[in-house]
C-alpha cells in the first residue's frame, strides 16, 4: 500500500464505472496511473471481483473512485479544471472527454460520458484575465460567454480589439 502523501484527496462516487472511469482519465495526463484496486469480495455489495474502490493518480494528483450504486450522481457544483499549454491540448482533451455520450457545455466546461463536469481552460485564458484594463478583460469575458470549448485564437483577437 503506498503512503498517503497528499492531504486532501477528491473521492468520486460511480454507479459501476470507476474502473473504466479511471482507466480513461490516466490515458490523458502524463504522470498519471492506476495505483490499486480494491475488489468486491462474496461478501459484496458489489459483484464478486468488481472494482470497488479504484486509487489512482492524474497529472500527479491522487483521486479514488468508488463503485457505490446509483444512490448519488455528479452534478456541475464540482467539477475539474484542467489548464491547458495550448489549443492542441484544449481540442484533444475536449474531443476525448466528450465521446460516448459525454456532453458539451458553455464556457468551457463539459460533463464526461459518467457525468464528471470537467473545464478545460487554456493558461492563456488565465493570462489575459489578469490584465488590469477592464476593458480587454471584459472584451475576453464576452468572447468567452460565446464559446463552448475555448478558442484560444478568438479570445486573443477579443482581447486585442481597439
Amino acid at each position: 500500500m503506498a503512503a498517503i502523501e497528499q492531504k486532501i484527496t477528491p473521492f468520486l462516487w460511480f454507479n459501476t464505472e470507476a474502473e473504466e472511469a479511471a482507466n480513461l482519465y490516466v490515458s490523458l495526463f502524463k504522470d498519471s496511473k492506476i495505483l490499486s484496486v480494491s475488489r468486491y469480495g462474496d461478501a459484496g455489495p458489489g459483484p464478486k471481483g468488481s472494482a470497488m474502490v479504484v486509487d489512482f493518480q492524474l497529472a500527479g494528483q491522487r483521486f479514488q473512485a468508488l463503485n457505490g450504486g446509483p444512490i448519488f450522481k455528479f452534478t456541475e457544483a464540482l467539477s475539474l479544471m484542467v489548464h491547458c499549454d495550448s489549443q492542441e491540448e484544449v481540442d484533444t482533451l475536449w474531443s476525448k472527454l466528450t465521446a460516448n455520450g459525454g456532453q458539451e457545455s458553455q464556457c468551457g466546461w463539459l460533463k464526461d460520458r459518467y457525468g464528471l463536469s470537467w473545464q478545460i481552460v487554456p493558461k492563456r485564458f488565465v493570462e489575459l484575465m489578469q490584465d488590469k484594463d477592464p476593458k480587454r478583460t471584459q472584451r475576453v469575458v464576452q468572447a468567452m460567454m460565446t464559446m463552448k470549448k475555448f478558442d484560444i485564437a478568438r479570445l486573443e483577437q477579443a482581447y486585442a480589439q481597439v
